[in-house]
């Protein structure tokens, strides 16, 4: 009779650790699923943020845009406004005009061939 048990409960116990297998390799294919999902997900989130800064990068462009061209009206009209002032200045004492081009100029130069 003690043989009967021994079989049995190892009939058991196989069937149990047959089970267990089962169930595990059912776990291990399901996070490999949801590990796949998971990818996708990220990857579509990565997606959704690169459109987004996309969309943040062309408005900042637009601004920037926007912003130079309002700035060069602003220097043109005030060139205007003083170009008038400026030609009476030099024709008026042409030799301090030139004088004071020549040493800008030399001021420039020095600044600009420094190394």
């Amino acid at each position: 009779m003690a043989a009967r048990r021994t079989k049995n409960g190892s009939k058991v116990a196989d069937a149990k650790l047959g089970a267990l297998r089962s169930d595990f390799a059912a776990i291990q294919s399901d996070l490999k699923k949801v590990a796949i999902d998971g990818e996708g997900l990220a990857q579509e989130q990565a997606r959704a943020a690169l459109r987004a800064a996309e969309g943040v990068a062309e408005r900042a462009l637009r601004l920037a845009e926007e912003t130079a061209m309002d700035w060069a009206d602003e220097v043109e009209t005030w060139t205007n406004d003083n170009l008038d002032s400026a030609r009476k200045s030099v024709r008026a004492q042409p030799l301090s005009a030139m004088l004071l081009s020549l040493g800008a100029g030399a001021l420039l130069g020095a600044i600009f061939l420094r190394r």
